[in-house]
């Protein structure tokens, strides 16, 4: 595994997507994600961000830019991004998100 630390993005709204209705929140996702990804692969360096889409932070145009394209895309949300790369949107499944993660050498406990 290399020493750089994943990064994972989780892009969502406090309002529930329309489409998500009976899912979590997008925080409460975000941390869902956080606590399975710390389980199945301890002692491993990641960090997960969650994104407001409506209020994304202005000096990272990058997160910025694809805050946008989640609204203007109608993508369902959460979407979840490991590394650049979209792994998950409205109901994100953990087993794409862990072979995402493998893909860099990540191994689970």
């Amino acid at each position: 595994m290399s020493d750089k630390a994943i990064e994972i993005f989780v892009y969502g709204a406090e309002q529930i997507c329309a489409s998500c209705v009976n899912l979590p929140s997008s925080k409460d996702t975000c941390e869902w994600i956080d606590a399975a990804v710390s389980r199945k692969y301890p002692n491993q360096h990641f960090s997960i961000t969650y994104v407001d889409i409506y209020n994304p932070p202005a000096e990272k145009s990058d997160i910025k830019e694809f805050a946008e394209r989640v609204l203007e895309e109608d993508m369902f949300y959460p979407v979840v991004v490991i590394e650049g790369e979209v792994v998950g949107e409205g109901n994100p499944k953990l087993k794409t998100i862990y072979a995402e993660l493998e893909k860099y050498g990540y191994q689970p406990a």
